[in-house]
């Protein structure tokens, strides 16, 4: 249907887009192909990113709108669901997409309630029929089922799980429009004053695309530092069960699972992990998932494609140096 429209909000981190953006972004693409027409309309919002819109251009939106007041600095999910909710009941789109991240989480309900529409949250996979209409997979009761639902409500707001579709590319000649918002810094009932972050180069446990993680088999803090030299080996990011979070040994920001991060990379490689339910909720949509553990009936082998059993220490260490000999050869 020629005049099916997608709106995908393009979130920016440290002065770039998210990866899981420009997935949103050929995802919506692939949608108005599939209708037969229509458009797609970049979303970006906060301060500076003006700067920066150019850059979508690379990945075919039809229209790249910016709304940047030099007060926004940062995400405020009042804010930017205002604004992003403004801009919608503007443009009347078909669907809206959002990366289900951190910010996105936030937003997207927002956007929702502002529109008096439902969400469908946290979604894997996106199918539409020929007028536009899209029928999306989302896990269930902690990722043991997934359940496909059609979305009545127009527009079709959907939050996607980064990692779940390829990045596409697809020049386009989008021309860049700024718009201002309705109201001002002064109109808000609380403002954003700092976000402490960890700085890192590695890319962030739910765009990563590859993930190394760790359990209580790895016995103490002090041993994670075998996985870090596999990760930096293979170019991915570490990531820890609850029980080890909760014991102080990593951080929260590496927790996957249930109350931490959901994540799903091409290659997940999990050592010293039992595989509770919680944890498996993280990260069982990841496309491979290799696991390494002493315990045959450890309950994340019914979730692997390929276990080992046997001692991570004696593993880890061996499969490093078996990946460092074929980087060296080349």
């Amino acid at each position: 249907m020629a005049d099916t429209k997608v709106l995908v909000f393009c979130e920016v981190q440290r002065g770039r887009f998210k990866k899981g953006s420009l997935e949103a972004l050929s995802e919506a693409k692939r949608i108005v192909g599939k209708a037969g027409g229509g458009s797609v309309v970049a979303v970006a919002v906060g301060n500076g990113v003006g700067d920066i819109a150019g850059e979508l251009k690379a990945y075919g939106p039809d229209r790249v709108i910016v709304c940047a007041p030099d007060w926004l600095e940062g995400y405020n999910g009042e804010a930017h669901g205002r604004i992003v909710a403004e801009i919608a009941k503007s443009e009347a789109p078909t669907a809206i997409l959002v990366t289900a991240t951190l910010d996105g989480k936030d937003l997207a309900p927002r956007v929702a309630a502002a529109l008096g529409v439902t969400i469908a949250t946290d979604c894997t996979a996106i199918d539409s029929d020929g007028d536009g209409r899209l029928s999306v997979v989302r896990p269930v009761y902690a990722g043991k089922a997934y359940a496909t639902i059609k979305i009545a409500d127009t527009p079709q707001v959907v939050s996607l799980r980064p990692n779940s579709v390829p990045v596409a590319e697809a020049e386009g000649a989008a021309a860049v429009e700024t718009v201002e918002p309705s109201f001002g810094a002064g109109d808000l009932r609380y403002t954003v004053k700092a976000v402490n972050a960890a700085k890192t180069e590695k890319a962030d446990l739910t765009e990563a695309d590859r993930v190394v993680s760790g359990g209580r088999g790895l016995k103490g803090p002090e041993h994670f530092s075998i996985l870090e030299e596999l990760a930096e080996t293979i170019g991915a990011t570490v990531g820890a069960s609850r029980a080890v979070v909760d014991a102080g040994w990593r951080p929260h920001a590496d927790q996957i699972g249930q109350t931490g991060k959901t994540i799903a990379p091409t290659l997940y490689l999990g050592f010293g992990i039992s595989g509770a339910i919680q944890h498996l909720a993280g990260m069982s949509t990841s496309k491979c998932i290799v696991a390494v553990n002493k315990d045959p009936e450890a309950p994340i082998f019914k979730a692997a494609d390929y276990g080992i059993v046997g001692d991570l220490f004696e593993v880890v260490p061996a499969l490093t140096e078996e990946l460092k000999k074929l980087q060296a050869d080349g």
